[in-house]
């Protein structure tokens, strides 16, 4: 960034980053987007291959979006919602509603993915509270399973380097396996793999279900752990597990909904709804902090009382922002005029095309795709290299015009939803010839001669 000493780059304390590692990884200053692409300071284009931390639907400054967001800025820019209301908001949450056949509403608005899983789990517990059993307070995760970094979400996440850091810090919760597809033993299937995680959760309930008030789930794909995908049939036999056993059910589709796994929710594709549907990244097309927690009527009704202290605890002072709520609308009208969900049915199989020849490459495994959400595994037997992959292969698709971010060895795509055809094939063209200038380059210096240890920050999505 010219101009700017490194000192006062380190200003801006930046997340899941490593600063004592900007010499290896500098800072990609932008200076503007436009549709799939991100422009830096000095004119440089970069395809936003992974939307911005999976937020950017339907590219950067989307006319559609941009006018209903300056339209409301003449109108209410900002009021909070304890005791008011306001038009967007209202709408918002019944168009959500809608979108699940009004199973789910009663819409609480947060602003981030994190605080959205610490409503549900603390409207989980209230809940069974207020009827009389607040021995049910035991919350379920997945192995591999990622909620958020507040102390309540990542109670419930199981990233190690994240556990290490904060164990001491956290709430205990039961851990279960995970259904990740690439478990499966020679001849197993992946509906295979899912029972026997969903069995896994049987067991559990059968031992301690009258104390467990939830069980947390990424619905068809762990995306922050390495994007592991599983059968949709765990879905279906986790939602039975949780009606027989009375567990409540949350569902973060927080990184997978708003059509990512090819239907607008993941949950449609297992046909079940959760108690708890939270949702977030892409709610606002990815320009505004905004999140939303739907609950069932009887999660609702269950609060309903004269004393406060019967009344959900909890406040954002920015919840249901009006600004942010605009451009949600602003999205979800784009996916209805523009039928979304059938176009990227045809760039999903773009991409599906493009990437095939990846499954014989002996570098690669576990080539798997999930509507827009395409990932694989790169094998890499030295450890340096190994260590080093993900902040490497950074580096070398930026040469190459993509912006990635890989979560250790998986090296994964995940668009906006406006990239044509052609744009597809570049991309995947690209990011093959990142990984071999990766592969093929000498190691980074190692961090460890600065008292740095792997693995990198950088590793983390």
């Amino acid at each position: 960034m010219p101009g700017l000493s490194a000192r006062s780059l380190a200003g801006v304390w930046h997340p899941c980053t490593q600063m004592g590692l900007l010499d290896d990884t500098p800072l990609l200053a932008l200076a503007r987007g436009e549709g799939a692409w991100l422009f830096d300071t000095e004119g440089r284009r970069y395809l936003d291959a992974i939307s911005s931390w999976w937020v950017n639907l339907f590219g950067h400054a989307n006319p559609r979006i941009n006018a209903a967001v300056v339209d409301q800025l003449g109108r209410l820019e900002h009021a909070l919602l304890a005791g008011c209301t306001h038009a967007p908001a209202v709408e918002l949450a019944e168009r959500l509603s809608a979108l699940t056949g009004g199973e789910l509403g009663h819409a609480f608005f947060a602003s981030d993915g994190a605080s959205a899983i610490e409503i549900a789990l603390k409207m989980s517990a209230h809940w069974w509270r207020n009827r009389g059993l607040p021995e049910r307070n035991e919350f379920v995760h997945v192995t591999g399973g990622y909620h958020g970094e507040t102390l309540g979400a990542l109670a419930v996440t199981d990233v190690p380097l994240f556990r290490q850091a904060y164990g001491p810090l956290l709430r205990s919760s039961h851990r279960v396996s995970s259904p990740d597809a690439r478990q499966a033993a020679a001849g197993e299937t992946a509906a295979q793999v899912a029972a026997r995680a969903a069995a896994d959760i049987a067991r559990l309930f059968g031992e301690r279900g009258t104390q467990i008030a939830a069980l947390i789930i990424e619905p068809l794909v762990q995306c922050a752990g390495g994007m592991a995908m599983h059968d949709a049939s765990y879905l279906t036999e986790v939602r039975r597990l949780c009606t027989l056993h009375g567990v409540h059910l949350i569902a973060d589709e927080i990184a997978v909904g708003f059509g990512r796994t090819g239907t607008f929710l993941a949950c449609e594709q297992a046909g079940i709804w959760p108690d708890f549907l939270c949702l977030s990244k892409g709610l606002s097309g990815g320009y505004l902090p905004l999140s939303v927690v739907l609950s069932r009527e009887a999660i609702y009704q269950g609060f309903l009382d004269t004393r406060i202290e019967r009344g959900f605890l909890h406040s954002h002072s920015f919840t249901g922002n009006p600004l942010a709520c605009r451009a949600a609308l602003a999205s979800l009208d784009i996916f209805d005029e523009d039928q979304v969900l059938d176009t990227n049915r045809v760039r999903a199989a773009a991409m599906a095309n493009a990437l095939a020849p990846l499954q014989t490459d002996p570098c690669v495994s576990h080539l798997r795709q999930r509507g827009m959400i395409a990932a694989f595994d790169v094998t890499i037997d030295d450890p340096a290299l190994r260590a080093s992959f993900s902040r490497r292969m950074h580096m070398a698709a930026r040469e190459h015009e993509i912006l990635l971010r890989p979560i250790g060895t998986t090296v994964y795509l995940m668009p906006p939803y406006v990239l044509e055809p052609d744009q597809i094939r570049w991309l995947v063209g690209q990011t093959m010839a990142a990984l071999d200038q990766t592969l093929a380059a000498p190691p980074l210096a190692s961090p460890k001669a600065s008292g740095l240890t792997q693995p990198s920050l950088h590793q983390i999505p």
